[in-house]
This record gives C-alpha cells, sequence and structure tokens, in this order.
C-alpha cells in the first residue's frame, strides 16, 4: 500500500505538544503515543487561551524515551474580543482532488497564494478529499487514511497550516461517496459511520460539537454547519419535516443568527443554498429534493441584516442574488483549474452577478472606511489574481 503515489506511512511512538504564548511561558503536555487504532493522529483540546494572542506550537516526536527527537513548529493567532473594532481578512476553498494538482512539487497553488494574503483563518467547505475518485479508491479504512495523509503532505498545505488556523467542513466525499448520507449504503467496505470516525480523527474538529460558529470582534460572525451525519436521507419525500441540518441545528442557528449583534454575518455553507445548481443533482438546499427547507432558509437569511452565504461543493466560480429574496451567495470554485467542471461556460443566468467555470479561492475583507463598515468579497484565480470582487458598506453598529 505505501508504494502508492504520496502515501506517508505513520509509526509508532511518542509525541509532545508544547505551547509558548508570545511574550509567555511555555507549557508543556506529556508525552503521548500514537498508534495505528488512530491512524498514528493525536488531538489536543487547548482551553484558557488569552484573546487577540500569538502562540508558538513546539511539536516533538521519539520513538520512545531516550531516543532522538524531531522537531517542527507553527504558530496561531487567537480570536479578538467581541466588542474589538479590529479589521480581519480571511481564505475559503473547496473541493481539491490529489490528482487534479497544478503544481507537481508544491501540490496547489491557491494555498502558496492564499499565503501571501497572510489571513487570520482559512475556512475549507468539504471535499478535502475523495474517497470516491481513483489514486486510489478508497474502499477501505487503510485506503482512506491514505487520503488523508496524501493531501496533508503537499508542500504548500504544510507550510499554509502552520501559519494559518482551519476551520473545516465535512461533506460527501470526506464520509463516503457522492451525495453521501446517513442511510448510504457501504462504499465498498466504508460505512458511512467509519466515514464519520475518521472525520473526528484526521480533522481539527470537537466531535461533540459538529456546527459552530466564530466571533471575529464587533464586525464579523460566522457559522460552520453541519451538512451530512444530520440530514434526512436524499432519496425521502420533499417535504416540511424533509431536513439537511435537523431539527436541532435549525434550531441552534435561528436562535444565535437573530441574537448576533456582529454587523456581518456569514453562513459557511458545504452546500449551495442559492444556486442555480444543476436539474440532476439532488442532496443540496438549491435543489429540488430538499426545496422546502431550502426557501424557508433563503427567507430567513434574507430577512437578517447585512447575512450572506459562502458555499463549498461547487466546481465553478459565481456570485448569485437570489430572484426572491435578494440574498447573496459566492461560490469559490474548485481548488485547481483541472477540477473545474459541472457548468457550462458563458451559461450566465438571471441569478448570475459573475461565473467563473475555473479554479481558485474566495477571500474575504472587513474593515471601516470613514467609520463605515464594509465587507469585501474577491475571487482569486488559483496564482491569487483578483478576477471579481463585490464590496458592500454595512449599517454603523
Amino acid at each position: 500500500m505505501w508504494e502508492l503515489d504520496g502515501a506517508v506511512p505513520g509509526t509508532f511512538g511518542e509525541i509532545r505538544l508544547t505551547l509558548i504564548p508570545k511574550g509567555g511561558e511555555a507549557t508543556s503536555h506529556p508525552w503521548q503515543y500514537v498508534s495505528p487504532y488512530q491512524g498514528y493522529t493525536h488531538k489536543v483540546f487547548l482551553e484558557d487561551l488569552q484573546p487577540a494572542t500569538t502562540y508558538t506550537i513546539l511539536l516533538e516526536g521519539r520513538k520512545k524515551a531516550g531516543t532522538p527527537i524531531a522537531k517542527t513548529s507553527g504558530h496561531f493567532r487567537t480570536l479578538p474580543p467581541a466588542d474589538e473594532v479590529v479589521p480581519v481578512t480571511f481564505t475559503s476553498s473547496t473541493c481539491q482532488y490529489f490528482w487534479d494538482y497544478d503544481d507537481p512539487v508544491r501540490g496547489f497553488r491557491i494555498y502558496d497564494a492564499m499565503r501571501e494574503l497572510k489571513p487570520a483563518f482559512h475556512c475549507q467547505t468539504g471535499d478535502y478529499v475523495y474517497y470516491d475518485k481513483p489514486g486510489p479508491l478508497a474502499k477501505t479504512v487503510a485506503l482512506a487514511r491514505h487520503k488523508w495523509t496524501a493531501i496533508n503532505a503537499w508542500p504548500s498545505l504544510r507550510d499554509f497550516y502552520t501559519e494559518v488556523p482551519l476551520f473545516i467542513q465535512r461533506d460527501d466525499h470526506d464520509v463516503l461517496d457522492d451525495d453521501a448520507h446517513p442511510a448510504s449504503e457501504p462504499y465498498g467496505e466504508l460505512t458511512f459511520s467509519d466515514g464519520l470516525l475518521l472525520w473526528n480523527e484526521q480533522t481539527p474538529t470537537d466531535p461533540d460539537h459538529p456546527y459552530r460558529r466564530i466571533r471575529y470582534g464587533k464586525d464579523l460572525e460566522i457559522w460552520l454547519v453541519e451538512g451530512r451525519a444530520l440530514r434526512t436521507p436524499n432519496p425521502e419525500p420533499d417535504g416540511p419535516e424533509k431536513s439537511i441540518w435537523g431539527k436541532e441545528q435549525v434550531e441552534w442557528f435561528k436562535e444565535t443568527l437573530r441574537a448576533s449583534d456582529a454587523t456581518f454575518k456569514i453562513l459557511m455553507s458545504p452546500t449551495p443554498v442559492v444556486g442555480p445548481d444543476r436539474t440532476n443533482k439532488s442532496d443540496n438546499h438549491a435543489n429540488a429534493n430538499y426545496a422546502a427547507e431550502g426557501r424557508w432558509l433563503r427567507r430567513f437569511l434574507a430577512n437578517q441584516p447585512n447575512t450572506f452565504v459562502v458555499n463549498g461543493d461547487r466546481h465553478w466560480q459565481y456570485v448569485s442574488r437570489d430572484t426572491e429574496t435578494g440574498l447573496y451567495e459566492f461560490s469559490q470554485g474548485p481548488s485547481s483549474d483541472e477540477h473545474a467542471q459541472g457548468w457550462k461556460k458563458g451559461d450566465q443566468r438571471e441569478e448570475h452577478e459573475f461565473l467563473r467555470v475555473a479554479g481558485g479561492f474566495l477571500s474575504v475583507t472587513v474593515s471601516r472606511k470613514n467609520e463605515n463598515p464594509t465587507i469585501c468579497f474577491r475571487h482569486h484565480d488559483t496564482r491569487g489574481v483578483v478576477v471579481n470582487e463585490k464590496m458592500i458598506v454595512g449599517s454603523g453598529n
């Protein structure tokens, strides 16, 4: 198996994490073993961090006590207080297939381009790996783990994530196969439940909180939703009870969005809410299969001032404005030009203010100009060149 391209075999041993706040004292966690039962991964939940503080993380590894120690390090900055007016830029991307890389040495060009922007954090909205695409087809747990180690071994990803915190969401290909839902049949020997366990193993997420929100200062709040594990199975007939999010998440979303006093609010959705999407698709809020919840969601979001959607899953870039509600949605497009597909170039619909069937990423900047809060959504190509810009002025707070 380890002769597969991109393979990075794990090994039994110990690791230790040390956290060093800027200007403060280092705190070392105990040495912990990693083993094949968790894919040689280890997860540490950090508590009691100070706001707006830069931390360095030192990670050490060894075979056992008394053996040579290998070291690597990275850094991150914690979020500022909710009452602080502070500018912020973050980036967002989706849909990266290992074999559609565009740099044979670095991997994906977007990561080096995004790193130059020095974003405060990065949102990855799903399809980080593709279990059901060749190279190999991940029909076992071992091959699924290979997909994660291969994609994360690209130098552009490693360099980016040592400097930029990641907020990641899962979509179908990260769990099982295309349009996966809780009642999906196994993909080879991989089950939907296996996919959820592997996700929790491989990603910096809390399995007890699959949906969450990020508050960045006075002017920005972001909602990261769960779109796979809680949904009604795709084939069931549409109606008021059919849901992608599930009742508990819907209530949480309504309550927290209404209560937010952030100037700008963004729903990060692994799948489209506005679209338009293709008629042969059936697993998102822009499709007929979930039309009832989709109509409710678009109307609800449009009734909240300065609220927008950034979506993953679509392999083309666009800015769409819903013809009924006026809700804006921004699609980042895939992580490489080779992975752009699914929409005909030039097929610009009524909803589209911008359409580009190519790869790239999205950057979002929130700032104040003459005391007026503004938000700017920029589509970039894979090298970072801005190909579209939408700036919106919000009401002052």
